[in-house]
């Protein structure tokens, strides 16, 4: 049976300092992430800083220091968050998904990750594969792992070709289609033409071998 789990590379707790035990320190946590969400989503990740997610949390700058060492964590934390809340979210929906077909329940999947960039504060900027440090990444890309997982699912629960060439144009089409769904959001309009493009990219690269 294909493992349809899905963990981030380096999950949020790996990437603080202090992992939080306490519900209050969870809870504090994740305000600190929900702030720089915020503020990414006004300004863009780039002047993103530290003491800026101290002032929109409403807590000291020493508070994100016990959690954070510098801005590249709080980045790195929230693209974590980001992979998980919205990739298990997709990965469910195949894996428990009523649609009778591969294509079905992959629309949903395309419908879930659409309405994320809209409405996941901070997934626009920091999503699943963006590049926000120029030292060298640790570990896949989180693109990779999220398709891998998909893919793997879909295998499962529709019975479609599990072979490496299949695998490989899954990972081109949920690619192809990440970028075309950023390029959307960025130009509001043309977001629809950009959408039904990125469905029909999608479709084209896969069909050939999950038909």
């Amino acid at each position: 049976m294909s493992d349809t789990s899905l963990t981030a590379p380096r999950g949020t707790a790996a990437l603080i300092r202090n992992e939080p035990v306490q519900a209050r320190s969870t809870a504090r946590l994740a305000a600190l992430l929900d702030a720089a969400a915020q503020v990414i989503d006004e300004i863009g990740y780039e002047r993103l800083t530290t003491a800026m997610v101290a002032e929109r949390a409403g807590a000291s700058i020493g508070t994100v220091y016990r959690y954070f060492p510098d801005r590249i964590a709080v980045l790195q934390s929230l693209a974590a968050r980001n992979f998980e809340r919205v990739g298990d979210q997709a990965v469910a929906l195949v894996v428990e998904s009523d649609a009778g077909t591969w294509r079905e329940a992959l629309s949903g999947v395309f419908d879930a990750i659409a309405t994320a960039f809209r409405t996941e504060p901070g997934f626009a900027s920091l999503r699943l594969g963006d590049v926000i440090d120029l030292r060298p990444a640790e570990g896949p890309a989180m693109n990779g792992v999220l398709a891998d997982r998909l893919f793997d699912a879909l295998v499962e629960r529709y019975g479609v070709s599990d072979a490496a060439d299949a695998r490989v144009a899954f990972q081109a089409a949920f690619e192809a289609a990440d970028a075309l769904l950023a390029r959307a959001v960025r130009d509001a309009s043309g977001e629809k033409l950009y959408l039904e493009k990125s469905r029909e990219v999608l479709e084209a690269l896969v069909a050939p071998h999950f038909a």
